[in-house]
């Protein structure tokens, strides 16, 4: 949801210039910052962003520069007037003097509010449009790249549960033994089935076809979305969620150190995943 537009327009009397900012965030948050006479616009803006942006932290901004010779500010001649002559009633001096302090007193300055000029807007309105596909493209050539750096660590979750699935039977069989090693060391007597029978209740609580089943579902169904032309940010988040259940619960039910460091590997993999999404509209 990261970008950046931008628009740069050329008034008759003045220099405008649009940008809009956009970072991750869950839902649509809008902040506009825009000069009091095109305030009554800030509604439609507000909708125009929220329709073509949909979520994000959003930061829209109108820069305005003045070009002409022309200014909105003139002298308050009563008021200035008014305030020499009070001041030559108090003191002595030159009226220059005088002029100079009554320029600095409240007042003495005039600013005429300019007015909504519609003809004006609507090359504004144009420049708005700009600044938003703009950093509507911004976002997509971002897509791409995450899309690529997606499906490259996706598969490389996968050619780990592959690594995991090899070293399975090995796993249980490291267990068997381990478990085996210390009945020896007790130097106690036992009755073997009943051994047999708790050995595969207890291998029964380290099973992880179950886990290793959904795991490759959900990849395989976060490389499907990746392929839909309507991109959903929340339901590629809620597929992490899912994949990083199914990981972590192979991690604990692993008993084995050579597949909980496969495991890491994964997690590792996931979390980079995890970062990225949040850029997903």
């Amino acid at each position: 949801m990261t970008g950046y537009g931008k628009a740069v327009l050329q008034l008759p009397t003045k220099k405008v210039t649009i940008e809009i900012k956009s970072l991750n965030s869950k839902n649509l948050d809008l902040n506009t910052r825009i000069p009091s006479y095109y305030k009554e616009k800030d509604i439609e803006i507000r909708k125009k962003l929220a329709k073509n942006l949909m979520r994000g932290k959003v930061d829209f901004s109108i820069y305005v520069e003045m070009t002409s010779d022309e200014t909105q500010s003139t002298i308050n001649k009563g008021v200035v007037a008014k305030y020499v002559k009070e001041l030559q009633t108090i003191s002595s001096g030159d009226e220059i003097h005088f002029l100079k302090i009554a320029m600095q007193l409240p007042d003495a300055m005039k600013t005429v509010r300019e007015e909504f000029n519609k003809e004006e807007w609507l090359v504004i309105d144009n420049g708005i449009d700009k600044a938003i596909a703009e950093i509507v493209q911004y976002r997509k050539d971002e897509a791409h790249s995450l899309e690529a750096d997606f499906k490259t660590r996706i598969t490389n979750i996968q050619n780990y549960l592959k690594e995991i699935e090899a070293l399975d039977e090995e796993r249980l069989t490291h267990v068997k033994a381990r478990l085996r090693k210390a009945i020896d060391e007790l130097q106690v007597t036992i009755d073997e089935n009943r051994f047999e029978q708790e050995l595969i209740y207890y291998l029964e609580k380290l099973d992880i076809n179950e886990e290793k089943v959904r795991l490759a579902n959900h990849l395989d169904y976060f490389l499907a979305e990746l392929e839909k032309d309507k991109s959903d940010g929340k339901k590629l988040g809620f597929i992490v969620q899912e994949i990083g259940r199914e990981i972590n619960t192979t991690g604990s039910k692993s008993n084995f150190a050579t597949m909980q460091q496969v495991v890491v590997q994964m997690k590792n993999e996931l979390e980079k995943i995890k970062e990225q999404v949040l850029n997903i509209l």
